[in-house]
């Protein structure tokens, strides 16, 4: 099962007892904030959730499955790293 932005917004909406035009727009403001932050090279922490940070990924050579002889550079590059936080990771114990 996922959950979309769209599903977010109007579980936002019917606990604050908001439209889901504002809910939707709050959500999309808080994606936004979050991915500004992380393209500037920060970290977000949200306590009890998790931390978002940016890791460089090393350069590396990997192989064609298709053809193993043939080798691969992959450059390196910037992830999204994200660690759970206690209560999120009691949480998923539980499950």
């Amino acid at each position: 099962m996922s959950l979309t932005k769209r599903e977010i917004a109007q579980q936002v909406a019917s606990l604050i007892g908001s439209t889901k035009s504002d809910a939707a727009a709050a959500v999309q403001a808080t994606l936004d904030i979050m991915a500004k932050e992380l393209a500037a090279g920060g970290h977000i922490e949200l306590r009890g959730f998790g931390v978002f940070e940016v890791k460089t990924r090393k350069a590396s050579i990997g192989r064609n499955p298709r053809k193993p002889q043939d080798t691969v550079k992959i450059p390196a590059r910037k992830v999204v790293k994200f660690r759970a936080g206690k209560e999120l990771a009691a949480i998923l114990e539980k499950e």
